[in-house]
């Protein structure tokens, strides 16, 4: 069962919301982050990126960069920039994007869920982005960004949002990317109770986006409580930062990649070779998109291509073998190109759905790239499924859209 709590949020004034609020730290470098705060002193960047601060030539993980981090937090503070709740709260976080909505409760997540695996991941985490991210959060203590997370479906919760969103929300605005984001704050005892009490009947929480900072935030909460003579369990370190989604909100988009070159085939000799494990299917100049589960899209020599695997090719028992990234890695990737390590091979890239197929053919008529491929997307089922088995996805499966906006609410790990 899910143990969460509310907690006494750090907030920005609604009417610095705009100013404050900023994309997460890792979905932009530093000379976009540095360009985007230009002329903002308000900037959440100025404590999720605080090299913006130095000279473009400053390391990131120089510790003065993270000194900079906690000055910088503090002034916010001082500042009446960041302002914390009296009370404890829930809260109910909402994103649009393309006139769909997806509503998420801001919970405090626990520490112990995490290290007994109550808190399912289906990503490998790297130690030294882990690491970078738990300094972030021992020095400010505090969860600055929150994590993304998503729960099996609940009758009960949708209710609960249901008629807190029929409120008017403390936030209500559209970021410069288009999308909007809402945000509410539950103040009502008796709601907030129902709401810890719904979450002890669900038995797990998935990480949807976030594998990193979920890692750092329950290692800091870990590391306090060993550190603690007196540690109890009922610290406010034990828990971090998280927004919840009910499954069925969750739309998880195309995660494609591109290729520098055909490991020396001709693009018929690359096309002969597919057709050994593929039927494929040429569509001619307009761009295709995959229609179904199996379904490739292939950009070669200014044609898109239909993929489908013959069958045999896949197993459908086995439910990392069932993917399509697996299907492609090991019968595309790994066999014609000699593609082995999607993690560290410079000859290949990934592109997010949310750039659009366009840029696939972009990349590969300007003679950077020699071939795409564009996949369908993952099912939320697909991947609590693989979470459920203590599987883990291959690299660059999933991506999520639209991401949570750092900076709406952030969790001090003192009371």
């Amino acid at each position: 069962m899910a143990k969460i709590k509310p907690f006494k949020g750090l907030r920005p004034p609604r009417e610095l919301v705009t100013q404050v609020a900023s994309r997460p730290y890792d979905v932009l470098n530093s000379n976009e982050a540095r360009k985007e705060a230009e002329g903002n002193p308000k900037s959440l960047y100025h404590i999720i990126k605080p090299e913006i601060d130095f000279d473009e030539t400053t390391d990131e993980h120089d510790p003065k960069v993270y000194d900079k981090a906690v000055e910088n937090f503090n002034a916010f503070q001082q500042n009446g920039w960041l302002v914390q709740d009296n009370e404890e709260h829930y809260y109910i976080y909402a994103q649009t994007m393309d006139g769909r909505t997806q509503y998420g409760i801001v919970v405090a997540a626990n520490v112990d869920d995490y290290m007994n695996e109550r808190i399912k991941k289906h990503e490998l985490t790297r130690r030294d982005k882990e690491e970078d991210r738990m300094k972030h959060v021992r020095i400010n203590n505090a969860n600055v960004e929150p994590v993304f997370f998503a729960f099996p479906d609940n009758e009960a919760l949708e209710s609960i949002i249901k008629k807190v969103t029929e409120g008017k929300p403390e936030y209500d605005f559209t970021a410069p990317d288009g999308f909007g984001h809402h945000f509410w704050v539950i103040d009502d005892r008796e709601t907030i109770d129902a709401i810890t009490k719904e979450f002890e009947k669900i038995p797990y929480l998935y990480i949807a986006d976030g594998h990193h900072r979920t890692a750092a935030a329950a290692l800091v909460g870990n590391e306090k409580a060993k550190q603690n003579p007196n540690h109890t369990g009922q610290e406010e370190y034990n828990y971090f930062l998280a927004v919840a989604f009910p499954a069925s909100h969750l739309k998880i988009i195309d995660y494609n990649r591109v290729v520098k070159d055909l490991n020396g085939l001709t693009p018929d000799e690359f096309l002969e070779k597919l057709n050994k494990d593929f039927t494929v299917t040429d569509k001619g100049t307009e761009t295709y998109h995959p229609q179904h589960l199996h379904d490739f899209a292939l950009y070669l020599g200014g044609h898109w291509y239909s993929l489908q695997p013959k069958p045999g090719r896949y197993n459908d028992f086995d439910p990392i073998g069932i993917l399509d990234v697996t299907i492609s890695s090991d019968l595309i990737l790994r066999d014609i190109l000699g593609i082995t390590d999607l993690r560290s091979d410079k000859r290949i890239d990934f592109v997010g759905g949310i750039r659009g197929l366009n840029e696939l053919k972009r990349r590969v008529d300007s003679g950077e790239m020699a071939m795409a491929l564009a996949l369908y997307p993952v099912s939320m089922k697909q991947l609590m499924d693989i979470a459920d088995t203590g599987n883990i996805m291959p690299p660059k499966t999933t991506w999520f859209e639209p991401k949570l906006r750092s900076g709406l609410v952030i969790h001090k790990l003192d009371d």
